[in-house]
């Protein structure tokens, strides 16, 4: 029961560490509202309301994985700013490419035994689990949802995260770019089976034309154009 309490007080620090870049987020989601909505406006589309909560959902969670991901390891906590602004550390430590480079782990070791304790295992259902919603909303919120997509995006936002861990002195290795492209894919899966089991549902994730302005249908088009932001 201690070691689940101590599991459960390390994800809330996680998720407090995400806070602040959600919030940044947020922001700039409302500031720019107006403005997309009306570049769509102009081309004939529309995005409903269903479709803004869950690209702000989108946008929030991305957000929230860079803070945890792509800054220096403990960032954004209270503990760092306050040793930063007293000249105890580097407000953003940078690690020189020559230097990180010789500690990459280029060799998977998912299925070597002593990887596989307690605290293995979380992390390997972590960066997993943690990368579900980029294939899910990857499939959900644009054009022509494939069963590949979540592979693709997953693999490319992965590969481009482990680069940037080279400079901010964070581990990088072939395990996290196979468990986050893993999680990623299983949540496109996820996607493509929630259009199959409720379509009218994630048609509304989508931009609509607008009153039928490509149809000549006076009614809406669910789902019509979908893809663009």
């Amino acid at each position: 029961m201690d070691d689940l309490l101590w599991y459960l007080e390390i994800t809330l620090d996680y998720i407090k560490q995400m806070l602040p870049c959600m919030a940044i987020a947020a922001g700039c989601f409302l500031a720019l509202l107006h403005h997309r909505r009306r570049g769509l406006y102009r081309r004939g589309l529309q995005s409903g309301v269903v479709r803004e909560i869950g690209l702000l959902a989108f946008v929030l969670f991305c957000a929230g994985l860079a803070a945890l991901t792509v800054f220096p390891s403990n960032f954004w906590t209270v503990s760092h700013w306050q040793e930063a602004f007293q000249g105890l550390r580097p407000f953003f430590p940078i690690t020189p490419l020559s230097e990180s480079v010789q500690y990459i782990g280029w060799t998977p070791t998912l299925f070597r035994g002593d990887r596989l304790g307690a605290w293995g295992f979380y992390m390997v259902l972590a960066n997993a689990l943690i990368f579900v919603p980029i294939g899910f909303f990857a499939n959900l919120l644009w054009r022509k949802p494939r069963w590949w997509k979540g592979l693709v995006v997953g693999f490319c936002v992965s590969l481009t995260i482990e680069f940037l861990q080279l400079f901010v002195n964070r581990s990088t290795d072939v395990d996290d770019l196979i468990l986050n492209t893993t999680g990623a894919f299983l949540g496109g899966l996820i996607a493509l089976l929630l259009g199959k089991l409720a379509p009218k549902l994630t048609r509304k994730f989508q931009v609509e034309v607008r009153h039928g302005r490509e149809t000549g249908d006076p009614k809406p088009a669910p789902g019509a154009g979908a893809g663009q932001l």
